[in-house]
């Protein structure tokens, strides 16, 4: 099994921060806790560790990863532009689980799967998801599961799905809202909304207006 380490210890949280930027580095798997559910997660600029991610979840290069960030900059460095709703919705939700899904940087050499020239971004809200992002950059990140199977909310519910696919398991105890992040895209002229999550579309529309949803 990978290396488990209890984020609830100071210096456990510090070493587990460490050991999994190494790992990320190495181009190997990591889990960690979010504030949605526990997410699994590669160097999004190492296509083979991206491909571990999506066998290690039994999923196809049709479903490829959302990629989460530390910083608003990092953000912004992945993609074309934000558009016109983009920063609003950033500067009222982030950090948050609200994932935008915008065109992407045509300049960077990446391969999360089968994109159609866009990316999913989130900068999640949560101390060590944000103190590993910090170290490692965006990475590629999914839900900590088996396709088909629950969502984990605990640790343990992580290692029993993934096992030895993952190199290093960060612990930081049961997530507080298995509610996932509410997904919406920005390539369209007019937002729409892919994903119901944490983030209601009333609030939603609160900041930019009308949302296109399929209701």
């Amino acid at each position: 099994m990978g290396r488990r380490f209890d984020c609830s210890d100071a210096a456990q949280r510090t070493a587990g921060v460490l050991e999994a930027a190494a790992a990320v580095r190495r181009g190997e798997l990591v889990v960690l806790p979010t504030d949605t559910v526990y997410g699994i997660g590669a160097d999004a600029f190492t296509p083979a560790a991206v491909t571990g991610l999506l066998e290690a979840k039994g999923r196809g290069r049709d479903m490829p990863p959302p990629v989460l960030v530390g910083t608003v900059r990092a953000a912004t460095a992945l993609v074309d532009d934000l558009g016109p709703y983009g920063q609003d919705l950033v500067d009222a939700f982030w950090p948050g689980p609200l994932t935008l899904v915008c065109k992407a940087n045509r300049a960077l050499s990446w391969d999360l799967g089968d994109t159609k020239g866009t990316v999913a971004i989130r900068m999640p809200l949560h101390p060590v998801a944000l103190d590993l992002l910090k170290e490692t950059g965006p990475m590629a990140v999914s839900s900590a599961n088996r396709s088909g199977r629950p969502a984990a909310t605990t640790v343990d519910e992580a290692e029993e799905q993934l096992g030895d696919s993952v190199e290093v398991y960060l612990d930081g105890g049961k997530t507080d809202d298995n509610t996932p992040s509410t997904i919406l895209d920005l390539t369209t002229a007019v937002p729409r909304l892919l994903r119901r999550g944490a983030i209601p579309v009333e609030k939603l529309r609160g900041i930019i207006g009308y949302v296109a949803t399929d209701d």
